[in-house]
């Protein structure tokens, strides 16, 4: 795959949200300490683990509260409907899918990086990771089954293979490493790049392809 771009590119249009709170840098993250800025956009709990939600495209919330509200308002004036339970099931699969989508976040813990989501998520060891790139999941040309609606969000791309992707938004990070590279969209792409790169280089070193790593 071609060499990582120097910032996370971004799809055309689209609408995005906000940055969380700042956070210290932990004492250490592995066999060696870093000693890089510490973390902008993702908080660091007591534990030292990294913390941070995923983006969320504030058009893809609007769908589905729009999808919600027309379906209680389908539901209350409906009065010659045959299976109004039908609807009132459908109310809640969205709102939970709705849901599922908010609680994307992943963390960065000593021993690997965590990407969950309510009913889903997946996981890769730190040690293992070979690669870590910004890219555009369309660019990916990602097909599967189920998709994003899995509990890994296993996909297949003809440029990488069997890959899971638990994401919010499709501009974010692909970690390459484990059983199957991993695709995470984080709030602030690059400051999780970077809060990456250090936890993972201080047990493998310098990595082939890594956006996060200051020296390029």
């Amino acid at each position: 795959m071609p060499s990582a771009p120097l910032g996370p590119p971004r799809e055309p249009g689209g609408a995005r949200g906000g940055s969380g709170p700042g956070g210290d840098r932990p004492t250490g993250a592995g066999p060696m300490s870093g000693t890089p800025a510490p973390p902008v956009s993702g908080r660091i709990d007591g534990h030292g683990h990294y913390h941070v939600r995923a983006e969320v495209s504030y058009v893809t919330v609007g769908v589905y509260a729009f999808m919600i509200l027309l379906l209680f308002l389908v539901l209350e004036y409906g009065a010659a409907l045959s299976y109004p339970w039908g609807i009132e099931a459908v109310i809640l699969i969205t709102a939970f899918f709705l849901a599922r989508y908010l609680s994307t976040h992943y963390v960065i813990d000593d021993t690997y990086l965590r990407a969950s989501r309510i009913a889903g998520g997946s996981r890769i060891r730190l040690e293992d990771v070979r690669k870590i790139e910004f890219v555009r999941l369309r660019d990916l040309s990602p097909t599967g089954i189920f998709g994003s609606w899995g509990w890994r969000g296993r996909m297949w791309s003809p440029r990488i293979g069997a890959f899971d992707a638990v994401y919010a938004d499709p501009n974010g990070v692909l970690v390459t490493g484990g059983a199957a590279p991993l695709f995470v969209s984080p709030r602030d792409p690059e400051d999780f790049a970077r809060e990456l790169s250090r936890r993972v280089r201080s047990y493998t070193g310098p990595l082939a392809v890594d956006a996060g790593n200051p020296a390029g």
